[in-house]
């Protein structure tokens, strides 16, 4: 290869590569977009049947069977991620949501955000926050906990601020 035509073929190479790594994303992402989707549909439903007919957590258990049976190379169908699945659209059920924010997180994003997050305001920061800053798994945790013990501390610090105030100024000599 001459020299203009191999300069030209590296930067004709990096922009393929480009390409195929920014289409791997988008199918990534769409994947995802699916999955959480799913998830939320399967909750949903969960939820409407054990409403309407009164069904308890056991018909989880059966469900899991039978989907796993059905589907058995398929992951995520354990009573543990049905529960999950419900409690998913019972957080959150306003499904144009779950298209949106929540579909751009990965499914135990969403999962320790539901486990660690209590009030829906607070819910929807971390993620939204995880999703500007890309926060792994790990990172969202030690954002929730230094966050919670930040809060704990500054309380902590105010409930003993507020003792001193109203008792022991009450009492220094005037």
């Amino acid at each position: 290869m001459n020299e203009p035509l191999a300069a030209d073929y590296q930067q004709w190479l990096k922009s393929l590569k480009n390409r195929i790594q920014s289409a791997q994303q988008r199918a990534v992402l769409a994947v995802n977009q699916e999955l959480i989707t799913l998830y939320w549909h399967i909750g949903s439903k969960i939820l409407q049947r054990q409403q309407q007919q009164g069904w308890g957590s056991k018909v989880i258990d059966q469900l899991a069977q039978d989907l796993r049976r059905a589907f058995p190379d398929l992951k995520g169908f354990s009573v543990r991620n049905l529960k999950y699945m419900r409690r998913f659209a019972g957080l959150w059920p306003d499904a144009e949501f779950v298209q949106q924010p929540a579909a751009q997180l990965p499914w135990f994003h969403i999962c320790t955000v539901m486990d660690k997050v209590q009030t829906e305001n607070e819910r929807q920061w971390y993620m939204q926050k995880t999703i500007e800053h890309g926060w792994s798994r790990n990172v969202l945790v030690h954002q929730i906990e230094s966050c919670r013990v930040r809060t704990a501390y500054h309380f902590g610090y105010w409930q003993l601020f507020h003792h001193f105030q109203r008792y022991a100024l009450r009492t220094l000599p005037g």
